[in-house]
């Protein structure tokens, strides 16, 4: 095998992996349909845009038909867009009448806007700590961060990966809380044979630059509730309410509305995903296999109840002692073997500066303690993008490939 490229060998792999995002001419013609139509956003909470006074005759919503057609493709009846995931979960835990005082269960393993949506309506976000073969939050933990202010478990199916949702609604149904899914790397994924963001009492979704379904930003509620989604709709229009005039707003809301030129492209990025989620799940399989035989690498577990990985990020725990480098230095001659990868967090939510604002309502310092799991899964996860898996059983060789050379070599790191 030759010399690590670091050090002046040949690398594993010279060609660039599959790009992202994938388009293709659905999305343009998608996009120029709404820009001829002159209808760029909808105007109504109904079916149809166009002008609430006077102007050019109305049209069928790109909004509206991607809201049909996600919640559908996730099995549940409504779907709410808005501007971004964040906006999302902020909507949903907001129609579930939290607010001030109130406390909502979240990982510390995950996206700073799982805690910061609960911080945005004035409820405080409480950490509990992840399960670590899965990285997801840890049901057994659960009750221990349970208090009487407790409004809301919001597990996340973290890189896609269902949570395991039948201890943690077991739980929430005990106790008369409501589980909110943060399934912002989840599209396309399912539990137990039902689709992700159809098990909670709500779910929310992203559409960001990065994820497995995006328009650059968006963001999407699902709930198979109508009388929870009428509210995450009224919330998303300012307060607005379906059948009333359009000056008048029944309570406060925010304007938080997708553009028909978003919607157009996320309805053409919805009938690539199912393709798109299978290729993804057999070459995460393929590529486990092969990385499981590599001392020091161990990919996260994938419990049978995760009968659909979403693959949005393949993880798995580097572990220094066993590989013989440190992490550092792998990511590095990973990099120059021509394999992108990452660390990924830095750190658990709790130890960013925003937690020690000494007028937060709780010191977040004491979960340093409680949080072991989400501290090691920071200290020895790579990260590799979902891209990486569009490709083909070769490029997932190319990637074991590397990291076996750098183990076989990695006596010349340490010289």
């Amino acid at each position: 095998m030759n010399s690590l490229a670091i050090l002046g060998g040949p690398p594993v792999r010279t060609k660039p992996f599959p790009t992202w995002p994938v388009f293709d001419a659905r999305e343009e013609e998608s996009l120029l349909e709404v820009l001829r139509s002159g209808h760029w956003w909808r105007y109504t909470l109904g079916e149809a845009t166009g002008p609430p006074q006077g102007g050019a005759a109305s049209a069928p919503s790109k909004v509206s038909e991607l809201q049909r057609n996600f919640a559908a493709a996730h099995g549940c009846r409504h779907g709410i867009a808005c501007v971004n995931g964040t906006a999302a979960l902020e909507v949903a835990l907001r129609a579930l009448g939290l607010g001030p005082g109130d406390e909502v269960i979240v990982p510390p393993y995950t996206f700073v806007a799982t805690a910061t949506a609960p911080m945005l309506i004035g409820a405080t976000p409480v950490f509990c700590d992840i399960d670590p073969t899965t990285f997801n939050l840890d049901p057994g933990r659960i009750e221990e961060a349970i208090t009487p202010r407790t409004r809301a478990i919001v597990p996340v199916h973290f890189a896609g990966l269902a949570a395991d949702m039948e201890a943690i609604s077991g739980i929430a149904a005990r106790q008369g809380i409501p589980v909110v899914e943060d399934a912002a790397h989840a599209h396309g994924g399912s539990w137990n044979g039902r689709p992700l963001g159809s098990i909670g009492t709500a779910a929310t979704f992203s559409f960001q630059a990065s994820k497995n379904m995006t328009a650059g930003e968006g963001g999407l509620v699902t709930t198979s509730d109508p009388a929870l989604a009428e509210v995450c709709e009224s919330l998303v229009w300012v307060g607005r309410k379906t059948g009333r005039p359009w000056y008048e707003h029944h309570r406060l809301g925010w304007n938080y509305r997708l553009t028909e030129f978003q919607a157009a492209i996320l309805l053409a990025q919805l009938e690539r995903l199912p393709a798109q989620t299978a290729l993804r799940q057999a070459n995460a399989g393929y590529l486990s296999a092969r990385l499981r035989e590599i001392p020091g690498i161990s990919p996260l577990a994938v419990p049978s109840y995760a009968t659909g990985h979403a693959w949005h990020i393949f993880v798995f725990r580097f572990l220094e002692s066993d590989f013989g480098v440190s992490r550092g230095t792998f990511l590095r001659a990973l990099e120059a073997e021509g394999i992108p990868a990452s660390s990924g967090y830095a750190h658990p939510l709790y130890r960013n500066p925003l937690f020690e604002n000494p007028d937060l309502p709780m010191d977040y310092r004491r979960f340093v303690d409680l949080c072991p799991e989400s501290e090691s899964a920071c200290a020895e996860a790579v990260w590799l993008e979902h891209r990486l898996l569009l490709g083909n059983e070769r490029d997932m060789d190319d990637i074991a490939n590397a990291i076996a050379k750098i183990q076989a070599h990695r006596a010349s790191l340490r010289e």
